[in-house]
């Protein structure tokens, strides 16, 4: 199942892709595609609706994020070796956690906002989870139970803010339009492999990254259960689960995003996202 949010921002309705590619309104069934309403209860009566039966909405239409009003927006870095060594720090023992604040939250193909005094805005293309009810101190083994599916994130970052500048990460993830999702909320039992999924960046048209999930130093199920025993999760809450290595940051010289700049990011089964830098 592929549910996504269609139309202006602040506007937008719930929706779900059939199996000829249309997008239908689910708002008769769901208000919105938020924590009221992500749970496995819901995708349960989603999966017997008539899909045919609901109003079509037009694919030109914009597509907004994927969920709305998360509780929680963590994030996990340095989750690739590679990318641990192209950012010369040392591959961690365990998951490193920060968060994002959820007003970073942006539109799939919404612009990305960059500021005047913004010197290093870096990209990373990351594998989204999407939390399907209250998961708190569980086991690795548990974590599926407690995972409703998956999204495309791009976690763009401000690395002069998040690395030089006093505090923690969260100063340079945090900024609006620095959390792009989506399009789609793919429920994991359309996932075949998720510890197998391709995952790419491009910047005007050149390949910075190039990944698999299989490369992952921890993957969803330690991270979920990880994440756990420091903090509850409820439903609607994401983790965003770290890049593959080609941001920036890692290049030699290295290379930072400016305005006019347009992004493409792709992983398997999840779709793509397509901005562009707007200077503010």
């Amino acid at each position: 199942m592929k549910l996504l949010r269609v139309g202006q921002k602040g506007k937008e309705k719930p929706a779900i892709l059939d199996k000829d590619g249309k997008i239908r309104d689910i708002s008769s069934h769901v208000k919105d595609l938020n924590p009221d309403f992500l749970n496995f209860k819901i995708i349960s009566e989603l999966r017997n609706i008539d899909l045919k039966s609901l109003p079509e909405l037009s694919s030109s239409d914009r597509v907004g994020s994927c969920i709305t009003k998360p509780g929680k927006f963590v994030a996990i870095g340095l989750n690739f070796s590679d990318h641990a060594a192209e950012s010369n720090l040392p591959v961690p023992s365990e998951p490193i956690m920060f968060m994002k604040a959820t007003s970073s939250i942006n539109g799939p193909n919404d612009n990305i906002e960059i500021l005047p005094n913004s010197k290093k805005l870096d990209w990373e293309v990351e594998l989204g989870i999407i939390i399907g009810k209250e998961t708190k101190h569980i086991e690795q083994n548990q974590a599926q139970d407690h995972i409703l599916g998956y999204c495309l994130v791009n976690d763009v970052s401000e690395r002069e803010w998040q690395i030089e500048k006093m505090g923690q990460w969260v100063k340079g993830k945090s900024h609006d339009t620095y959390g792009p999702i989506g399009p789609y909320l793919v429920t994991k039992e359309d996932i075949k492999d998720i510890n197998n999924l391709n995952m790419s960046l491009d910047v005007n048209g050149e390949r910075m990254q190039t990944g698999n999930t299989n490369t992952m130093i921890f993957n969803v199920d330690i991270i979920v259960a990880y994440v756990s025993k420091f903090m509850s999760l409820q439903a609607g809450d994401i983790i965003t689960t770290g890049t593959p290595p080609g941001v920036g940051m890692g290049k030699k010289p290295q290379l930072f995003l400016k305005a006019g700049d347009e992004l493409r990011l792709s992983i398997d089964n999840l779709g793509e996202q397509n901005s562009k830098i707007f200077s503010l």
